[in-house]
This record gives C-alpha cells, structure tokens and sequence, in this order.
C-alpha cells in the first residue's frame, strides 16, 4: 500500500508538531499515518501502526464505524464529546474525538483525540463545579487575546487565496471557515462571563415567552410546531426582561435542535405554590410561577443529565455546553430554579420564577 502524504508542507509541520493524538485512517478502517502524540498514546512507531486496522490498537466507546461514514458521507468534521478511549496497554481515558475528512483526499479520514485527563484530575481535586468555574474563568482570560490573532491568520489566509488555484483554495477556505468557528465560540464564552446583574421589573412572563416564540419560528425553529398552553391569570414576575427573554430563546432553541424536524415544542405555564428556596440569608422564598419548554425528541442521555447545566457538558456532536450553563446562571440570578426532566420521546425543561412584590404588579400588566 502507497503511504498517505500530505501534499502540503506547512500543514506536514503542523501535524508533526500538533500536541494530540492524532491518525490519518483510509476507507477500509487502517492506519495510514500517526503523528508523534499518536505513537506515544499507543506507544508504537508510526511505521509499526501503518497498515494496522485502526480499531484493532485503538478502543473507542462510540459506534465509529458509523461516525466515520457521515463525515465521509457530509464531508464535514463531527465531534464526539466524553467516550472512554484505550490502546488495551492502558486504563480507559475519556476524550474527545474529532473526526474531520481531508479536503484533498475525502476519503482519508483524519482522527484527533482530545483527552480529558487534566480536567478529571481538576475534577477530583475541586470537585466538577469548581473546575467548570476556573475553566471559564481562564477561558473568559485567553478569549479577547485570541481572538486577535486568530483575525490575523484569518486575513492571511485570505490574502494568499488570491493566488492559489481552486484545488489549494480549499486549504485557506478551510482556514477561514475555522477561526470564524473558533470566534464565535470565544464569544460565547465572553458572553458566559460577562452577564451583567439582572436589572429586574415586573414582567409579564406571556409577553416575553411570545417575543421568544416569534423569534424563533422564523429562524432555528421554522421547522418545528411551537404550541401554547398558557395559565392567563399568571401574574408577573420580577426580572430583567432582556434577560429572561434570553433564557427562554435558548431553551427552545435547545428543543429545537433535540426534538424531530416537524415535530412540536409545547410552551406551558401555571401556577404551582409548592416549591420554595432557600435564600442566601436563609430565608424561604416561594417559586409559585412554572414555565415548562416540552419537546418530543429522543431525550438526555442518563450519563450527562445530572450535570447538563454545567459548562462544557453537551449532548450533542460540536456543543459547547455553554446555552444551557448561561440559562442556570441567569435564572440563579433571578433567585429562581431550573430542573429538567428527560424521557425518550419527552423532555421538559421548567424554570420556576418568584412573583413580583405586590407594590410593583401593576407595572408588568
């Protein structure tokens, strides 16, 4: 077998020097090529692991096969967040795994594992949450200096497809598409870290659930059924407008995107005096307004639904776990709650909120 070469020098220098694991894997599931990072994860020479079947020294906890064949079949990069991966020479490390076809070979598949073993050991040692808070600390830290550079790369990439023939203006294309990928989740981490305190009023909850509903049929969720089952004696409640109409966009979008095309998200208000919450100063407060976003899609997997509102935690191929970490943290803001229940077929979302004090009601009507 003919060994895999890059056509590309710069990208070759990049492969050596990339800090992951990674393996160029042809159509038949063999190793064409590992990187530096990949021969000491599988602690074997790339000569040794060329020809090999790739699965064969390598154990992943995901249907490969099948990931494989949509990046091949859409010819476009997928990720797979948080599956056990082992050489069986070493205990399981959970990774990421990026699985991306090469554009001047579609069916060359390259595979890059991200392993997680600092942030279990942060893990460990802090507990989940307060490792979740020092990776977005960092991030919030690293997001504006990076993203200076990255227009930078960005522009030069630009600039030298100007003179390069169609074949090669894939490479810069590439460039491009993927620092305005990177950018725009630096802004989302940006945004994570800079919500500002609520400015909070009397809100009609209805209003703020429509200006969401509106918003979202004519965008992510054109191709759903959004149904109301609205309680219209719910009085207001006592929050920033903006922000509430931010978490209630981001629910939906996330039933958008976990529910079936043409099937339905059903937006459900009433009115429930039994939950109540300790505050910080230790009293009680009761959270009698309930807001419910339902969608019919195939639900949570158990393995993340206890830490679904953490940041980085995401049930889907390329999330950032970022939406629903910033709806938690608004809501806790509001001295509200949030909770989810999951099911195949049925997950509900519901946010309990406060009433607005007595003396105020009349402005949110």
């Amino acid at each position: 077998m003919t060994p895999y070469r890059m056509p590309y020098p710069v990208p070759g220098v990049i492969w050596a020097s990339l800090p992951l694991p990674a393996l160029l894997i042809d159509q038949r599931g063999s190793i064409l090529e590992a990187n530096p990072a990949a021969e000491t994860f599988l602690n074997t020479s790339d000569k040794a692991l060329r020809g090999q079947p790739a699965f064969d020294r390598l154990s992943i906890d995901a249907p490969m096969e099948e990931a494989l064949a949509r990046a091949r079949s859409n010819q476009s990069p997928l990720n797979i967040n948080n599956v056990d991966v082992t050489t069986g020479e070493r205990p399981p490390v959970q990774c990421t795994v990026h699985i991306a076809p090469m554009h001047d070979n579609p069916d060359v598949i390259m595979l890059i594992l991200s392993p997680r073993e600092i942030a279990d050991r942060l893990g460990r040692s802090m507990g989940v949450k307060s490792a979740a808070r020092s990776a977005i600390g960092m991030a919030e830290m690293l997001a504006h200096e990076i993203k200076n550079p990255l227009a930078g790369i960005s522009g030069a990439a630009q600039l030298l497809s100007m003179n390069l023939s169609p074949e090669d203006r894939e490479m810069t294309d590439l460039i491009v598409e993927e620092t305005r990928r990177i950018v725009k989740l630096l802004e989302q981490v940006e945004q994570f870290g800079n919500i500002r305190p609520p400015d909070r009023k009397p809100v009609n909850i209805h209003d703020a659930l429509d200006r969401a509903r509106k918003s979202a049929l004519v965008g992510f969720a054109a191709h759903m059924t959004i149904a109301e089952d609205y309680d219209p004696s719910l009085p207001p409640t006592f929050a920033d407008s903006d922000q509430l109409m931010q978490v209630f966009l981001n629910l939906i979008k996330n039933a958008a995107e976990a529910g079936r095309p043409g099937g339905t998200i059903r937006l459900h208000t009433f009115y429930d005096l039994s939950l109540r919450l300790r505050r910080k100063d230790g009293a009680s407060a009761a959270l009698p307004l309930q807001i419910e976003i339902i969608d019919d899609g195939p639900g949570i997997k158990p393995e993340i639904a206890a830490s679904i509102f953490e940041p980085f935690v995401s049930g889907r191929e390329n999330g950032t776990g970022l939406g629903l970490a910033l709806v938690s943290k608004i809501i806790s803001d509001h001295e509200g709650w949030i909770s989810v229940d999951s099911v195949p077929g049925r997950t509900v979302f519901r946010v309990s909120l406060p009433m607005a004090p007595r003396d105020n009601k009349k402005e949110g009507k």
